[in-house]
């Protein structure tokens, strides 16, 4: 095939995807939530470890809400130790405590932070003025105040919602890939084997494919993340372990498939070994429905993490995870704030909705029967 011609297909094969509009707009959609997980955190205002800045008093509060902030460093340990590579995938480990306020005053050796408007001094907070680099008033309010506000509102605890919803996008980005290449490993070789070799082999397959595919999903990635422990690379493995099955099956009937055609047959008559058959002339042969399982499985996998989330035995707080934010926030629905449960549903929603209809765009693009 000549250059020309390969370029005329690739121009053909791309004007047909871009024939189905939904598809488009799911890859993209795919693409922008995919740069949020990687950029977590220089877009979360809160640089902090997990967006685990606390402000009990002021939890709850709605999207948009403004307050002036008192930033009291942390003279035991310097963020200047840490890399940008230790900060751009993990965050500020150790960050200033913030202290939001209503006005300050300051006497002799204290600042005193009012909290309310009609906060009396006697309840007043007060912070040494050693703490600071400076005694002076005006510099102090210059240096260490600023105005913040919390674009998606604050939750429970008061951490900022649109931080935790960001870095929150790294587990569901996370739990997609590696359960989706867990799954692929383990159900391209087992189907291949099966299919390919058929026999006694294909039959202990079968029935062993039979026997997890009759047990729920979510109940058998419950007792294997009680077995591993909890914890986000338990759940990885759980995930990856129980969607194997379908991927099999369906590398299992293609490969049985592509094994009869001639050209699989002037293989065996060359003596090419059984590994180069499978490996070099089925399986590539193969991979188009592959393809549309995966993208399907990486929804499912988004799915189940935030269900286990939600249970309690996914991934475990402080770190944020939207399933762990719609369980915090549910009981919030009945109390006329139903957006603390609605954000991290919408977003979860929005991609997994996402990878759905690509893989269908994908599907039709490669004109895969069902």
């Amino acid at each position: 095939m000549t250059k020309v011609q390969k370029s005329r297909n690739i121009s053909t094969a791309l004007q047909k995807w871009k024939s189905h509009f939904w598809s488009v707009v799911s890859f993209c959609t795919i693409i922008f939530y995919g740069l949020i997980a990687l950029f977590a955190y220089l877009l979360a205002p809160d640089h902090s470890q997990n967006a685990n800045q606390m402000h009990l008093s002021i939890h709850s509060k709605p999207p948009g809400y403004s307050t002036k902030m008192l930033i009291v460093p942390n003279n035991n340990t310097s963020d200047t130790s840490y890399s940008f590579i230790s900060r751009f995938f993990k965050g500020t480990p150790s960050s200033d405590t913030e202290i939001p306020f209503h006005s300050l005053k300051i006497d002799s050796t204290d600042l005193i932070i009012f909290r309310h408007p009609k906060q009396e001094i006697s309840t007043a907070q007060r912070i040494s003025l050693s703490t600071f680099e400076t005694t002076d008033f005006q510099k102090i309010s210059r240096r260490y105040t600023r105005n913040t506000t919390f674009w998606l509102g604050t939750d429970k605890y008061g951490r900022d919602m649109l931080s935790r919803l960001l870095i929150g996008s790294r587990i569901s980005f996370s739990i997609g890939f590696v359960a989706v290449f867990i799954s692929l490993f383990i159900g391209i070789i087992i189907g291949a084997i099966s299919g390919y070799f058929g026999g006694w082999i294909d039959s202990i397959m079968v029935w062993l494919m039979n026997v997890l595919w009759s047990i729920p999903t979510l109940l058998l990635v419950i007792a294997i993340t009680l077995a591993l422990g909890k914890g986000l690379l338990q759940v990885y493995i759980a995930v990856g372990l129980t969607m194997w099955v379908e991927v099999a099956r369906v590398v299992r009937g293609q490969v049985m498939s592509v094994k009869e055609n001639q050209y699989i047959t002037a293989t065996k008559v060359l003596g090419f070994s059984h590994f180069r058959r499978l490996f070099y002339h089925i399986l590539p042969n193969s991979f188009s429905p592959v393809i549309v399982i995966a993208a399907s499985n990486f929804a499912s996998a988004i799915l189940i993490e935030s269900g286990l989330s939600f249970l309690g035995i996914g991934a475990q707080p402080p770190i944020p995870s939207w399933g762990s934010m719609i369980k915090d926030h549910y009981p919030y629905i009945i109390l006329g704030k139903a957006y603390m449960a609605l954000i991290p549903g919408v977003a979860l929603m929005t991609l997994v909705m996402s990878f759905m209809l690509l893989g269908n765009g994908i599907r039709d693009w490669l004109a895969v029967k069902k």
